[in-house]
């Protein structure tokens, strides 16, 4: 009884996602995103080079970070950013047609 007991639990807080983070499926991307960028648009470290991306979406468009202190930076200017996004997004299409 107290082994199925444990059992439970543990199958309990597997289900409710306990412990795992912000690695968890909201930084899990099924399709491509569209984002145009190997790299953290506020720093320049490539993504990945810190552990998962932090992504968030801005105004539908999809933003991914090294680290969740960019979003801050990021929120201080994003004018900026999201310029440097349409920018790459522009080169990337005429380098592709």
């Amino acid at each position: 009884m107290k082994r199925a007991s444990i059992l439970l639990i543990a199958l309990v807080l597997g289900i409710a996602g306990c412990g795992s983070g912000p690695t968890a499926a909201s930084k899990i991307q099924a399709k491509p995103d569209g984002y145009p960028l190997d790299i953290c648009v506020v720093t320049g470290q490539k993504l990945g080079s810190m552990g998962d991306p932090y992504i968030i979406k801005y105004q539908g468009k999809t933003v991914k970070f090294c680290c969740s202190s960019c979003i801050k930076d990021f929120n201080k200017d994003s004018a900026k950013y999201m310029s440097m996004i349409d920018d790459a997004e522009k080169n990337k299409s005429a380098s592709t047609n």
